[in-house]
């Protein structure tokens, strides 16, 4: 079974020396604003870009009939000129962490030399993204750098109030889109971008966590999926998920299977097993990361993902539910996406074809009115992780895989494991016995 994606490419420039950039600002300030977001230029090139990504992670099907595995460990991965530009962005910004070592007075929270990292990245902000482009490139010189910025400063956490939480990792997403969309990262390198950008960015942000003990921001606690990150369980249960032809750029992806020969998704409570597939696989490193930090039992101190491994229909069950949660929990959360910043990249405009909706249950419980509504975005404090109350805004998009949110429960499970998830108020359960419950799935 699978399921169509329709209207998912990202829209590109045709000739970016004509391009008027600009630079970027906050948009977000009440539940009006999030439903005008969510019928936004910027949305749809959001979705499409992490959909894009997520149908380039699934095994490659071959013209020989040979299946080609996306690994994170693949050595014979060929990188581009910019992809491996953005990567030595993110190797200098590794290296910035031995001239900020961390603070040994007493604290409570985060450490605060994770203040003077940041501070290095942002003096050399300008420098890092120009770096991007040769001398005498149009593009260092029209206003391109000054878009881009507040993405690269908003991707590695807030100095204030010293977390990290999906809207920074929401933020460096939204500078690949953008580098995507000028054409300095292009298409059919989706997988090098994989490999060669996104796992060594996840690898800094986790290095960046445990140095300066960065706390999660607006963490559900025990009931979240993860404290800091989402994208690498969307990308990594795609790398398990059945074999398709990526010579299509737009098309079907399973919904339902596995990979001949990939690991039962049961095995994440196998530590042993996590750290022999850590290194290959996006899903288990970052679950070996929750190994690493957290100590107890895995169901106790990560019940939602426990409850996940209990799903029998695959790893494409598992990376169609990981979207609906994203779009529900991330990009329909008013506490993430408030601090988005939004340029002539990613436009606030309307898109054609997608609908404002009414204000919401979720809508109702943020602020109507805040000032500053066009103040210029504070890259520095990023936006908060998707854990907030209320729940999320209804969509009539049905156009795509990627549902705008839903007031249904956001992750569609059937499992004998749910005995020991907490179901929140915007879930529809029904007892099956007395040891199971089954969360009823949204309508496709």
């Amino acid at each position: 079974m699978s399921h169509t994606l329709k209207g998912s490419q990202v829209s590109t420039i045709d000739d970016v020396s004509l391009h008027v950039f600009l630079t970027p600002t906050k948009r977000i300030n009440d539940g009006e604003d999030l439903n005008l977001f969510l019928a936004s230029e910027a949305y749809r090139d959001i979705t499409a870009w992490i959909l894009t990504l997520n149908r380039a992670s699934f095994p490659k099907l071959t013209d020989t009939g040979e299946i080609q595995r996306l690994r994170l460990d693949d050595g014979s991965m060929v990188l581009s000129d910019g992809t491996q530009n953005v990567k030595s962005i993110l190797v200098k910004l590794d290296g910035m962490i031995s001239h900020a070592p961390p603070s040994t007075g007493p604290r409570r929270f985060g450490n605060v030399a994770f203040r003077a990292w940041y501070s290095l990245m942002e003096e050399s902000a300008d420098e890092l993204l120009q770096s991007l482009f040769s001398p005498d490139d149009i593009l260092r010189r029209n206003g391109l750098c000054d878009e881009l910025k507040p993405y690269l400063l908003g991707a590695f956490g807030s100095a204030p109030r010293l977390d990290y939480g999906t809207g920074h990792e929401l933020s460096f997403l939204a500078l690949l889109c953008c580098l995507w969309k000028i054409g300095t990262l292009r298409s059919g390198e989706e997988r090098a971008i994989v490999v060669g950008i996104i796992q060594p960015y996840l690898a800094l942000v986790r290095r960046l966590i445990l140095t300066y003990t960065l706390e999660p921001a607006g963490s559900h606690g025990v009931w979240g999926l993860d404290d800091h990150s989402f994208i690498p369980y969307i990308l990594g249960s795609a790398q398990f998920g059945p074999a398709i032809d990526l010579k299509v750029p737009v098309g079907a992806t399973p919904v339902e299977g596995s990979l001949r020969g990939s690991p039962s998704p049961s095995v994440v409570t196998n530590a042993a097993t996590v750290k022999d597939l850590q290194d290959s696989n996006l899903y288990f490193a970052a679950v070996q990361f929750i190994y690493d930090v957290k100590k107890g039992p895995f169901w106790e101190h990560s019940p939602v993902l426990y409850d996940i491994s209990g799903i029998k229909d695959g790893w494409a069950k598992i990376n169609k539910g990981m979207l609906k949660m994203y779009a529900a929990e991330v990009l329909g959360k008013f506490p993430v996406v408030q601090h988005f910043p939004f340029g002539s990249l990613l436009s606030w405009e309307r898109c054609s074809g997608l609908e404002p909706q009414p204000a919401s249950f979720h809508g109702q419980q943020v602020p109507t009115q805040a000032p500053g509504k066009n103040a210029s975005a504070a890259a520095s404090t990023g936006t908060r992780a998707p854990w907030a109350s209320g729940r999320s805004v209804l969509s009539n998009l049905e156009t795509q895989r990627f549902r705008h949110p839903s007031s249904y429960c956001t992750y569609p499970i059937t499992s004998k494991r749910g005995r020991w998830a907490r179901p929140r108020l915007d879930q529809r359960v029904t007892p099956a016995s007395s040891d199971q419950v089954s969360f009823a799935s949204p309508p496709l």
